[in-house]
């Protein structure tokens, strides 16, 4: 191997490295740990969150997320929000 890929190799660990360190691996802010998938799906049934895919236009995407970081819900909570307020309610209730 040539001293010169040695040297790119270093770069990409410490790269990668960084990567993993400003992304919080295995722990949130505060101290308090992230659960595993299995716990967090645990967690959202009990919540009765159902997961819901769908294909929207990137601009649209865009807009969502730039509202969803000041949102206290999130995402979730942003779309529950929206949503709730552009269906028409449920027969029987109001």
């Amino acid at each position: 191997m040539k001293k010169t890929d040695l040297e790119k190799n270093k770069g990409l660990k410490i790269a990668n490295s960084l990567k993993l360190a400003a992304a919080g691996r295995g722990g949130m802010p505060g101290g308090a740990a992230r659960p595993d998938r299995r716990e967090q799906r645990r967690l959202d049934q009990e919540q009765g969150l159902v997961p819901f895919a769908c294909k929207l236009d990137g601009t649209l995407v865009k807009r969502l997320q730039a509202l969803a970081v000041d949102h206290p819900g999130g995402m979730t909570g942003l779309l529950n929000e929206l949503l709730t307020g552009a269906l028409p309610p449920e027969p029987g209730q109001g």
